[in-house]
């Protein structure tokens, strides 16, 4: 990965978040004597352009519970002041650059956000994750995404993240979208999505009929769709187990004739053979072998074609 330092844009581990784009205001912050934006407590909504919408579930993403825990840099950057991170090292990630580098821009949609989850400092050039919303254990929280993860195939292998994402949001909240891919890279065609909660997810699941444009979509829990893949695996080595066995008695029955018989077979040699070596010499060799038929051989020669019934065992 690229330092944000760099020229380079650097991009975390995951794929760009939906979270709801609501409201804040402003508020001191006694802990650190500094002003910092917070969630609205006159419960009066801004409107939200969509654009808006799109920075602050990037950047809650980013900073949200399912890529904050997996994000080793990220982590690293929240360690410097006290969670603060600038707006400068944030606008170097790819998927946020690429909807603004403008910190006005950036600050007005927050600051219309309902999640509560980020903060803004008072000079407006540093967000943090609000310490009210701490992360929740690890384990646990692995544990409560296992039970609202799904599985969905039939997206064309041409599809964008914000295509797949779009699809989504008019279809439940979600927290990830992870794009499946094949060893060089290419979209399979179906994702791992962590919905907002179990409930959702089940609606999402028990949907029938859920189409992706023309495309009818598969969808399982994720935990059901591992099952059915091993199922499906042990299925596959028990056939190619039968197989292997069904050809190995095949060969224990060649082996099990102790004599087979060939008719016209034509054996032919070379070797340096004696001057004296006659057809009588090559007749009592190979005629313990087979009926021999019939041999095509010079005194002197140093070939011998012979037509012979061999029994082979």
């Amino acid at each position: 990965l690229s330092h944000p330092g760099a020229k380079r844009f650097w991009e975390p581990r995951g794929s760009a978040m939906p979270g709801d784009g609501h409201t804040l205001g402003w508020k001191e912050d006694v802990s650190n004597s500094k002003e910092v934006t917070k969630m609205a407590e006159n419960g009066v909504a801004q409107e939200i352009t969509p654009l808006e919408k799109k920075i602050c579930e990037q950047i809650e993403y980013y900073f949200g519970d399912h890529n904050l825990p997996r994000d080793k840099f990220l982590k690293e950057q929240i360690k410097l002041d006290d969670g603060w991170v600038p707006l400068e090292t944030m606008i170097k990630f790819n998927r946020l650059n690429r909807l603004t580098t403008d910190f006005t821009v950036i600050v007005e949609g927050l600051g219309k956000s309902k999640s509560g989850l980020l903060e803004i400092s008072g000079d407006k050039t540093k967000i943090r994750r609000s310490p009210s919303k701490p992360l929740p254990e690890f384990e646990e929280y692995k544990n409560a995404v296992k039970i609202r993860s799904v599985y969905v195939k039939g997206f064309p292998t041409s599809a964008t993240l914000d295509e797949i994402k779009g699809w989504f949001d008019e279809n439940g909240p979600v927290e990830n979208i992870q794009m499946r891919r094949t060893l060089q890279r290419q979209f399979k065609g179906s994702v791992f999505v962590v919905f907002d909660s179990i409930d959702s997810a089940k609606t999402f699941v028990e949907t029938p009929g859920l189409k992706y444009k023309d495309n009818d979509m598969i969808v399982l829990f994720k935990e059901a769709y591992f099952a059915k893949k091993s199922e499906e695996r042990k299925q596959h080595k028990t056939a190619k187990n039968k197989k292997n066995e069904k050809e190995q008695k095949h060969m224990e029955d060649l082996d099990g004739k102790s004599f087979k018989e060939k008719n016209g077979c034509l054996l032919k040699f070379a070797g340096d053979l004696v001057d004296q070596t006659c057809r009588e010499d090559i007749h009592e060799i190979f005629s313990n072998h087979g009926e021999i038929q019939w041999i095509d051989f010079i005194r002197g020669a140093k070939e011998v074609n012979i037509t012979v019934k061999i029994l082979f065992r």
